[in-house]
């Protein structure tokens, strides 16, 4: 189920908003203002924000920019009382995907949060490139230099999801639910299986490592 993050200071709005996606079947974390964003995206993955931009201790512009700068490139969404062009340009400058000024329809809403989810999937599900390396999702297949290298799925999709965020960390058990589905019978083990498989097969990849963090789970970084 795909999972959406709000940071928003007005409660009810936030619960409206909360109320309409959960309807609509995606799952929702609310949050008060960027730092409070900030640190649930560093506990939790989410495949689309939705931000005010203002808000106490730390606005949606700063927010959005230091998401942007940490290499974060989950899509979001303002929605904010501001209707000057130059407050909506230094939204789109400061990383923002779209953009909505209050108030607003919240089943255009929902048809906006739709349209940014495929345009991220189009463009983060189909291919993946770092450094030489190249990831085809189409054909579970990694490509480095002159060599190709078919994938079982579970080993792909992981790999991809990892190297979709390059630095983030992914927690076991969010790599369980993405790659073998919230249902899934299996134990977080199984991915410490897969990620040593991982490992063997592109150990002499100069392109990107898999790092473990002690206690928490795995990450893919650039070499």
């Amino acid at each position: 189920m795909l999972k959406i993050l709000i940071a928003e200071d007005d409660r009810e709005l936030r619960r409206l908003f909360s109320h309409v996606l959960i309807k609509h079947g995606y799952t929702v974390c609310e949050v008060g203002n960027g730092k409070e964003a900030l640190e649930a995206l560093d506990s939790d993955y989410f495949d689309l924000i939705i931000s005010d931009i203002m808000m106490p201790v730390m606005d949606g512009y700063e927010f959005v920019r230091l998401l942007r700068d940490s290499g974060n490139t989950t899509p979001v969404l303002m929605i904010t009382a501001k209707d000057a062009f130059d407050d909506m340009r230094l939204g789109y400058l400061s990383g923002t995907d779209d953009y909505m000024v209050k108030p607003i329809n919240v089943n255009e809403m929902v048809l906006r949060v739709g349209a940014l989810l495929r345009r991220a999937q189009m463009i983060n599900e189909r291919k993946q490139t770092i450094g030489d390396t190249v990831l085809e999702y189409d054909s579970f297949t990694v490509i480095c230099g002159k060599d190709s290298y078919p994938l079982p799925q579970k080993e792909f999709l992981l790999l991809y999801k990892m190297a979709s965020f390059p630095g983030k960390i992914f927690t076991r058990q969010q790599l369980m639910d993405e790659v073998w589905g919230y249902e899934s019978d299996s134990d977080t083990h199984t991915v410490d299986v897969h990620i040593g498989r991982l490992r063997d097969r592109f150990r002499d990849n100069k392109d990107f490592r898999i790092v473990t963090i002690r206690g928490v789970g795995y990450k893919v970084v650039k070499s």
